[in-house]
């Protein structure tokens, strides 16, 4: 029979523990408007500010929300809360500050 290194413990899963059913994107408003704006925004802004922080050249993929929305539209639509990222970063910054994919956290702006 196999045995577990020390160390490693087997995972729990809770029995009663229930996610909160998330809403699709576009019901989040990620939307046809949506897809311009982040277009229009990305082509104005090509490169990704946090790689440029570190004297990277990257261009930028994704329109992040610096402070997430959590469904606020005016605080969606602000474009002072937006900003360009590349895929990397983004990832890095969602899971990292945002409290991973659809469980942001409040974020302090950079």
């Amino acid at each position: 029979m196999p045995v577990r290194p020390k160390g490693l413990k087997a995972k729990t899963v809770q029995a009663n523990r229930v996610e909160p059913e998330r809403k699709t994107a576009y019901a989040r408003g990620y939307n046809s408007k949506w897809r311009k704006a982040r277009e229009l925004f990305l082509q104005q802004h090509p490169l990704c500010v946090h790689c440029e922080k570190e004297n990277r050249i990257t261009p930028a993929t994704d329109l992040d929300h610096i402070i997430p929305h959590k469904g606020d539209m005016s605080l969606f639509w602000d474009v002072s809360n937006w900003q360009p990222l590349c895929k990397s970063c983004h990832s890095i910054k969602t899971v990292k500050f945002d409290g991973g994919f659809g469980n942001a956290r409040n974020l302090e702006k950079d």
